[in-house]
């Protein structure tokens, strides 16, 4: 008995000593280590999920975030905070990119510094960053243009707000242009606008839209900005019900309107999926955690993350808008 009790005092002891090996894990940074999420319109709804995403790798973690990035919707000014967060040194940046050629210049010399860039949501293909997170965009304009016709009779003028120039919103834009093409033949896209990614341009361009095109059943806006600006137009032009919207994410002004019917479902990413896996693969490079050979990837031009992740998107409507409140 005595022999038995003893075995089991010394595996507690053991299982310790192991929990204390396990503690001391390497997926555990320093407060001094400052990672950056840097974005563009930096005040709108759509980037705070994103960023309570990193926040909650970072507190798992252990390390610093910080936002930033250039208030209007800006090249240049991007470019500018983009380069000025370099300069700070960071343990690594995660970048949405306003336009993928303005950015490829930055996010390289980032990466020749030894500052590893990951993007989300808006990418820049011909970068060296080393991954990109975000909705896969062409999807996600076939499900608007499949939700749209279904709520129509598979017929009817539909339209288009979308912000050209930046390649999410034309993935999107192709997506849903391409699908009311090749399968519905009693379908057309009549009108493409600019929405600017501002609500007054974007309900100017709605109610130019019906104006033009009296017989629209629908819409489909690629951003929420727009979205808030079609649903404005269409209220106002008494048309709520004539004119189905097909959104995208999911604002409280966007979920308002979705809640009292005059926007009848938008698209919802994972926004905060982006910004949680975002950090951890940045922690994972800041701190060569990733072994993909058995040597240096670097030299030997090794992808050691995938170089896209797509992070899904929902449906929401009436059904299921409250769900989608303060996330």
């Amino acid at each position: 008995m005595k022999k038995y009790l003893f075995l089991l005092l010394t595996v507690a002891v053991l299982s310790v000593g192991f929990s204390g090996v396990v503690a001391a894990s390497p997926l555990q940074g320093s407060e001094d280590d400052v990672y950056y999420m840097v974005t563009f319109v930096s005040g709108i709804e759509y980037w705070k999920p994103a960023f309570k995403g990193m926040e909650a790798a970072a507190k798992n973690l252990g390390v610093t975030v910080k936002y930033t990035g250039a208030n209007d919707y800006d090249i240049n000014q991007q470019v500018t905070v983009l380069e000025q967060v370099i300069a700070k040194k960071p343990a690594g940046i995660l970048l949405t990119c306003i336009n993928p050629d303005a950015l490829k210049r930055p996010i390289n010399g980032a990466i020749e510094q030894g500052i590893p860039v990951v993007t989300f949501d808006a990418d820049s293909p011909k970068s060296d960053r080393y991954s990109f997170l975000a909705t896969s965009n062409y999807s996600a304009g076939v499900k608007a243009a499949r939700y749209l016709a279904e709520l129509n009779n598979e017929k009817g003028e539909v339209g288009l707000i979308t912000i050209p120039g930046q390649l999410n919103h034309e993935e999107r834009a192709a997506g849903f242009k391409e699908t009311i093409a090749n399968e519905y033949p009693n379908m057309e896209v009549a009108s493409v606008q600019d929405g600017k990614s501002d609500q007054a341009a974007s309900a100017a361009a709605m109610g130019a839209m019906l104006q033009a095109h009296p017989n629209l059943v629908g819409v489909f806006t690629t951003e929420a900005s727009t979205g808030v600006g079609a649903a404005t137009a269409v209220k106002e032009a008494d048309k709520v019900g004539d004119v189905n919207i097909i959104s995208f994410d999911v604002d409280k002004g966007t979920l308002d309107f979705v809640k009292s019917g005059v926007i009848d479902a938008t698209i919802a990413q994972g926004t905060w999926t982006m910004g949680y896996w975002g950090e951890m693969f940045l922690f994972h490079l800041a701190n060569d955690l990733l072994t993909p050979i058995d040597g240096d990837w670097k030299t030997a031009k090794v992808a050691p993350l995938p170089a896209y992740v797509d992070t899904g998107v929902s449906i929401v409507t009436k059904d299921n808008v409250e769900y989608f409140y303060g996330k």
